[in-house]
């Protein structure tokens, strides 16, 4: 098993940035197809992004392509969201997610087993 922290999360004003971090412990992280979803009240739990293994291959939901970019380092047994132009509809909390199955995790919140407890981020002016 991993076990995930997730930090960074903050109020931030509309058009700013804020990278978040997952720290992971435990079993290898290379080992983990790793994404990133959020939700806010009243919200299921949406697909933010995701990373294979490797750190090559990356997909974003289509409300925030082009403005966050997920990566990884295995060494460090990190995994960050670099999140630009924040909008007031991004503000939620942010969780990371690991998959150790085969192949990718894919965009549904039910097949990652492992969780973070969630970073709150309020883009507000």
């Amino acid at each position: 098993q991993v076990q995930l922290v997730e930090s960074g999360g903050g109020l931030v004003q509309p058009g700013a940035s804020l990278r978040l971090s997952c720290a992971a412990s435990g079993r290898t992280l290379s080992s983990y197809f790793m994404a990133w979803f959020r939700q806010s009240p009243g919200h299921e739990r949406e697909f933010v992004g995701s990373v294979t293994r490797s750190g090559f291959g990356k997909e974003y939901a289509d409300s925030v392509k082009g403005r966050f970019t997920v990566s990884r380092d295995n060494d460090k047994k990190s995994v960050t969201l670099q999140m630009n132009s924040l909008k007031p509809e991004d503000t939620a909390v942010y969780f990371c997610a690991a998959y150790g199955g085969w192949g990718p995790g894919g965009r549904r919140a039910e097949t990652y087993h492992n969780w973070g407890q969630g970073t709150q981020v309020t883009v507000s002016s």
